[in-house]
């Protein structure tokens, strides 16, 4: 087993949004990982400091949340050389972590040396781990800035911390701060927060709180990088839900043609269900839909009509079984849209 615990930090355009690279809105400039083992010890972290070339003024939000300050970087190298290392350094190669980046940090009386690694054969898959879903993409987006090509799989699966944590422990939907999950786990607070080390060493404290069930049954999809042909569409089965990643349509409209994308299939035995009430906008991006199966009940749909980089719509979708009083809500929920509808068309038709 090889869990690489992954936080970062990032900068952004200091002088606003207009000025800002499209296609790196976010410069990474710091970033923090450790390994774990099947029982989610601490085997080897990394850590280190990236000179950033796109935006090399601090962001006023970046010096409010991060501990990095500009005398940081003097010495530091660009991202293509850390990446470099941090790749390495993933796939267990000895020779990925500089010297003088491996001990300034230090937790509970954790090894902090490169000389720990495992270089077994398992290190060439790296299963991801980190709180919240931005930070693989946000790796992700800074390798394909300088073309250097990552080799991770398709689907990319990994494991996001902040969503287990709310499942197990809280009502599945709820976000929470990494400090606040901490603080509820009654964990020690030895080293501050936001360092791209330190919050990757909190993170993996709180996963050492999660069975290794509870994490494996919970994985999450990055969706960087989306199926490009019907082949490759994702079709993922949780022991609560069923999600699907489509291809690319070039509009919402078209997507919601497609009869794969509005399928309800139940996720208990795979039969088709039948709809109760169809795929309906709830306004935003998000359909909804209500199906029954004969043998399992009623079924939520969902899907969330997204962009990808090159700016086409892919579709989320989410189906799982749901008691009838949510049955019930889905129906009101589409009743009270097609009121307001109604009022909105009567409205503008008087002022005509």
């Amino acid at each position: 087993m090889n869990y690489i615990v992954l936080d970062l930090e990032w900068n952004q355009c200091p002088t606003g949004k207009a000025q800002e690279v499209p296609s790196l809105p976010f410069e990474i400039i710091e970033i923090g990982a450790v390994r774990l083992n099947a029982e989610h010890q601490i085997v080897d972290r990394f850590r280190e400091i990236v000179k950033p070339q796109v935006y090399t003024s601090l962001h006023f939000r970046t010096r409010e949340i991060v501990t990095l300050r500009s005398i940081d970087f003097a010495g530091a190298r660009s991202f293509p050389e850390v990446a470099a290392s941090f790749l390495k350094w993933c796939r267990g190669e000895e020779d990925a972590l500089p010297d003088s980046n491996t001990s300034d940090t230090a937790i509970s009386g954790e090894k902090n040396t490169a000389a720990d690694t495992d270089c077994s054969a398992s290190l060439e898959s790296p299963e991801f781990c980190t709180w919240g879903p931005a930070d693989l993409t946000e790796l992700q987006r800074n390798l394909s800035y300088y073309n250097i090509e990552a080799n991770f799989p398709f689907p990319l699966m990994y494991y996001d911390i902040q969503k287990i944590f709310s499942i197990v422990y809280e009502d599945r939907k709820s976000r929470k701060s990494l400090e606040y999950a901490v603080d509820f786990l009654k964990l020690p607070k030895d080293i501050a927060f936001h360092s791209a080390l330190s919050d990757a060493i909190y993170a993996s404290m709180v996963m050492q709180k999660l069975t290794d069930e509870q994490v494996r049954e919970n994985s999450s999809v990055d969706y960087y990088r989306t199926p490009r042909t019907r082949s490759q569409e994702i079709h993922l089965h949780y022991s609560t839900y069923d999600k699907f990643v489509s291809r690319p349509f070039a509009s919402a409209n078209q997507a919601m043609k497609d009869a794969v994308v509005t399928s309800t299939r139940c996720p208990t035995c795979g039969k088709p269900a039948q709809k109760k009430i169809r795929w309906f906008s709830a306004g935003g991006h998000n359909q909804f839909a209500l199906a029954l199966c004969p043998e399992h009940g009623y079924l939520k749909g969902k899907i969330r009509l997204r962009q990808n980089r090159d700016g086409k719509t892919y579709v989320v979708k989410t189906l799982k079984p749901v008691s009838e009083e949510e049955a019930y809500q889905i129906y009101e929920k589409k009743e009270v849209i097609k009121v307001k509808r109604r009022l909105h068309r009567k409205f503008h038709k008087d002022e005509i």
